[in-house]
């Protein structure tokens, strides 16, 4: 089975912008405040940051201690504290990650911003969104979305080149 072509990432990142933009533009966003998932999240967040010209510092959320598979998955992570450089309270607020796949990550995301406030709206931006949803989270703002068979996942790298690739998993022995 042939691999699905990936989009160029910079080409996401514009069809995210222009989408948020929008959103902006029409008020379904108001004076958002972004936040990006470490790592890819954030290196996808910081290109939008930057494009959409946000005056406040960027949010980052390190999720490892909220996911719930943090055992099974046999994490051995590199902590490093979540940012959040302003109040969250009823605001609007731009949560960014590279893929969305099963929703377990954007679960503790969103458990995590909780703990920090009450946003008045999550607006859910993905650069890429998979097939194989555990949870019943979908994001607004899509660059590209995948069927990909369960043995084959997107990595993303960065943040200087900003890289995609699908790669096959191993059987385990």
């Amino acid at each position: 089975m042939n691999s699905p072509t990936l989009l160029s990432i910079h080409s996401l990142i514009d069809q995210c912008h222009q989408e948020l933009r929008a959103a902006m533009t029409h008020g379904q966003l108001h004076q958002p405040l972004m936040v990006g998932i470490h790592s890819g999240g954030v290196w996808v967040a910081e290109a939008l940051h930057q494009r959409l010209g946000l005056e406040e510092p960027l949010g980052k959320l390190n999720i490892t201690f909220y996911r719930d598979d943090f055992d099974t998955l046999g994490l051995h992570p590199q902590v490093t504290p979540s940012q959040l450089p302003v109040d969250i309270d009823g605001r609007d607020v731009i949560l960014v990650d590279d893929v969305l796949y099963t929703g377990r990550t954007i679960r503790a995301a969103m458990n995590e911003l909780f703990d920090y406030g009450r946003p008045a709206r999550i607006w859910l931006v993905v650069l890429f969104e998979r097939d194989g949803r555990e949870l019943p989270i979908a994001a607004q703002t899509v660059g590209q979305r995948l069927v990909l068979p369960p043995r084959q996942q997107i990595h993303v790298a960065g943040p200087d080149p900003l890289t995609a690739r699908i790669v096959t998993r191993e059987d385990p022995a």
